[in-house]
């Protein structure tokens, strides 16, 4: 139904920071910043690797190569790490999608056909957080089940206002209660959780159709949303 839209892979950034030494030794908020960045990543692999539950200080330290005294300045354990990396990986994902939204805004069916494309291809494009992201926070006790009931709901937001510029640009289109946008999140969330559990995150866009279709019968109705097949697919 949606074969055609095409794709383009979001822009990657290193997040292993190469720094100066010596006389041309970067200040010391820069090495601080580098070497939260090493081992929020660290954390993100450690975890997608070994498992949540399984993951010592000692593997992200090894991973990011900074000291123990190092890892202590800047996180009160494993949860508050863990923590901090969800959280800053979600804010960029967030944004990516936010972004793809506003690009397109004045067509809401090609901005939302965008977003999808932007929210799977980030996933795909780093494996390891697409696995901590979906399964290994579900383990991560309650403060990161609290921050991921949290990012549903500015999922669910992003949701509603697709369905506010729908409804503008097609009156035919009804108004639907707000467990609606929650409800097709979790359904997203399960069907992306389940090919990655079956299939890796690395083919996460081949997805895109059944996301579109689940969300754009909830957001719109089946039939306007069969109606609208050709042009989400042009």
């Amino acid at each position: 139904m949606y074969n055609d839209v095409p794709m383009s892979a979001p822009p990657q950034t290193d997040i292993l920071d190469v720094l100066p030494r010596g006389r041309h030794a970067a200040p010391r908020p820069v090495v601080r910043h580098a070497q939260r960045t090493r081992m929020l990543a660290a954390m993100v692999q450690a975890v997608a690797d070994k498992g949540y539950a399984r993951v010592a200080v000692a593997d992200v330290i090894e991973r990011a190569g900074v000291s123990r005294k190092t890892f202590y300045e800047q996180f009160a354990n494993k949860d508050d790490c863990f923590l901090a990396a969800y959280d800053a990986t979600v804010d960029e994902l967030l944004a990516t999608i936010d972004e793809a939204l506003e690009a397109l805004a004045p067509d809401w069916l090609a901005a939302h056909r965008a977003a999808v494309y932007a929210y799977l291809e980030a996933l795909a494009a780093s494996p390891e957080f697409a696995r901590a992201f979906l399964i290994e926070v579900l383990g991560a006790g309650p403060e990161a089940l609290s921050r991921r009931d949290a990012v549903q709901d500015r999922f669910a937001a992003q949701l509603s206002d697709v369905h506010r510029r729908a409804r503008a640009d097609i009156p035919a289109i009804p108004d639907v209660p707000p467990y609606t946008f929650r409800a097709a999140v979790g359904a997203v969330t399960e069907l992306v959780t389940a090919h990655v559990l079956e299939h890796g995150a690395e083919t996460l866009p081949e997805l895109a159709d059944a996301v579109l279709d689940v969300q754009l019968a909830l957001l719109v109705g089946r039939q306007v949303a069969e109606a609208l097949a050709p042009r989400a697919g042009a």
